[in-house]
């Protein structure tokens, strides 16, 4: 516990200095990754950790968004704009995406396999469309906005907006991943490992696996939550695009790509889920497209992009791009000077 307080001590001082040297769009980009890196962290404990397959966290995610948007408005048509109603609100995305992944954990957890996919897969489908068909709370198509109140007068009246939301997203992201950090070290953490690992033997060692499958589900669907909450903050909007299945898919993709089963990988995955879209604009750019065939290639490249990376690190470094650099810390290790035997 303390020294995962330590190490998210000094991140949160080492982000602080870094939103001083950044322009205000990095910055943005910095806390959307953060954002992101909420979603992949509880992804990765429930995928590697207890082996449980979720094509469903971006209707999780959206769930949190909603939840915040919903909080958000309520809280300016009372005339209540003090800052810490975010604080709330946030709290609130997160206990109803904790009721909504129990739900959906407690039923994923008497499937295997592909009935297990199937079952989030569904989940991925129906929450945009709840949206449409409950238009009058959900503002259909069109979303809704997420109203957040200015940074605190005390940081002066020229404070950049973007350094302000890199640190709101930065500090909720820091809290959780001390929080997971935490579990995946405990007993409870064990216990994931082992269900995962071999069921039959954790259940002739008293580990009740159905109660362990739904704890890692609510777990992971805490972290989608939140993470869904902070990106509808920093676009201040929500809308169910935002949440479509490719969503899913990606943040799968990503904490694989990342490492799977090593929360520090979730944070390269959460990267990449940022940087990907800068560097389909860029490749888009530099061909000689028609506007309708640039459209189309924008809109699949992603994916296609996202499907090579995995193959070639799936290849190359089967343990993520975590596992690469932990191996190449080890070898280096070994070839420092006093540490052969």
């Amino acid at each position: 516990m303390v020294r995962h307080l330590g190490i998210a001590v000094a991140a949160a001082l080492a982000l602080v200095a870094v939103s001083y040297g950044l322009e205000p769009f990095r910055n943005f980009q910095l806390a959307t990754v953060a954002a992101y890196l909420c979603a992949t962290a509880g992804l990765t404990v429930l995928t590697g950790l207890n082996g449980q397959l979720s094509l469903g966290h971006g209707a999780l995610m959206a769930v949190g968004a909603y939840t915040v948007a919903l909080s958000q408005d309520a809280f300016a048509e009372r005339g209540v704009t003090a800052g810490g109603t975010l604080v709330v609100s946030l709290l609130a995305a997160v206990l109803v995406t904790v009721a909504v992944g129990a739900v959906v954990g407690a039923a994923a957890a008497r499937l295997r396999g592909p009935y297990l996919a199937g079952v989030t897969l569904a989940v991925a489908v129906v929450a945009p469309a709840l949206t449409v068909t409950f238009a009058g709370v959900f503002n259909g198509e069109q979303g809704l906005a997420v109203p957040v109140a200015p940074p605190p007068e005390a940081l002066g009246v020229y404070f950049p907006y973007e350094r302000w939301q890199l640190w709101v997203a930065g500090s909720a992201t820091l809290l959780c991943l001390v929080l997971l950090g935490n579990l995946v070290r405990s007993r409870y953490g064990r216990t994931f490992r082992a269900v995962r690992d071999d069921e039959v033997a954790a259940r002739l060692a008293g580990i009740h696996v159905a109660r362990t499958q739904v704890l890692a589900f609510v777990v992971s669907a805490a972290g989608a939550g939140l993470g869904g909450a902070l990106l509808a903050v920093l676009a201040q909007s929500v809308s169910p695009g935002a949440f479509s299945l490719t969503l899913s898919l990606f943040l799968l993709m990503a904490v694989v790509i990342g490492g799977l089963g090593r929360l520090a990988g979730a944070l390269w995955g959460a990267a990449l889920l940022v940087a990907l879209p800068d560097l389909t604009h860029t490749l888009t750019d530099l061909l000689t497209l028609s506007p309708a065939a640039a459209q189309r290639l924008e809109g699949n490249l992603p994916l296609a992009i996202f499907g090579i990376t995995l193959i070639v690190v799936m290849i190359a470094a089967p343990g993520g791009v975590q596992g690469l650099l932990s191996r190449a810390v080890a070898t280096l290790r070994a070839r420092l000077p006093g540490r052969r035997s």
